[in-house]
């Protein structure tokens, strides 16, 4: 009878826990976004990005690090204005070797040309969702600027329980080729094609 009863008596002890669980702050709710300048949280701001090495695998590395701002208003969301600067300094992968040659003149050339930089030139908000658009803009790396048009969408907003600033969330993606900003280096080897996939936080200035 005691064994029987043990599986009920979890139960009891555990809903109370479950019960208490905190839940995420952030929404997929336009309404809790204030319209006005935000700042890229550096903290929880990445991009991926993805090569094909040799034919045998893709492989993925990480840029972090970085600056910038938003400018955005709930009720006119085409008009919104993203600046993001990413240093070169701060990509990453599985490699230490590979990373430093990555800021090698072969690449990203980092000690002549530090950071990329986004700016956005016009956003199109998706008719049919709100929560998505495409942001048009220029990208530049190695001192070379092309326009990109990044694939966007809205993923929350809220109040960050930490320091208690209004954050809004987005994640985005687009593809380039390297050879376009002058990084030839490994072509027929590695891929020119490169996919980039963005998960960007931003905190409402003070």
């Amino acid at each position: 009878m005691r064994n029987a009863l043990a599986p009920l008596a979890l139960i009891l002890v555990a809903a109370p826990l479950v019960a208490q669980a905190p839940t995420p702050p952030g929404k997929v709710d336009p309404a809790r976004i204030t319209a006005g300048t935000y700042q890229v949280d550096p903290s929880h701001t990445l991009v991926e990005y993805e090569v094909n090495h040799f034919g045998f695998n893709d492989y993925f590395g990480l840029f972090g690090d970085a600056t910038g701002t938003l400018e955005l208003d709930p009720a006119r969301p085409e008009a919104a204005r993203v600046d993001i600067t990413i240093p070169m300094s701060g990509i990453t992968n599985a490699s230490a070797k590979l990373t430093e040659h990555l800021k090698s003149a072969d690449f990203f050339d980092a000690a002549n040309h530090p950071s990329a930089r986004f700016v956005s030139t016009r956003v199109e908000v998706d008719p049919r969702d709100r929560t998505k658009a495409k942001i048009h803009g220029n990208l530049t790396i190695r001192g070379v600027t092309k326009p990109v048009v990044l694939d966007a969408e809205f993923t929350g907003a809220g109040i960050n329980p930490m320091n208690k600033r209004l954050t809004v969330g987005f994640e985005a993606e687009t593809e380039i080729k390297r050879s376009d900003f002058g990084v030839s280096y490994g072509l027929g080897l590695v891929s020119d094609e490169v996919e980039l996939d963005i998960s960007a936080a931003f905190e409402k200035a003070a």
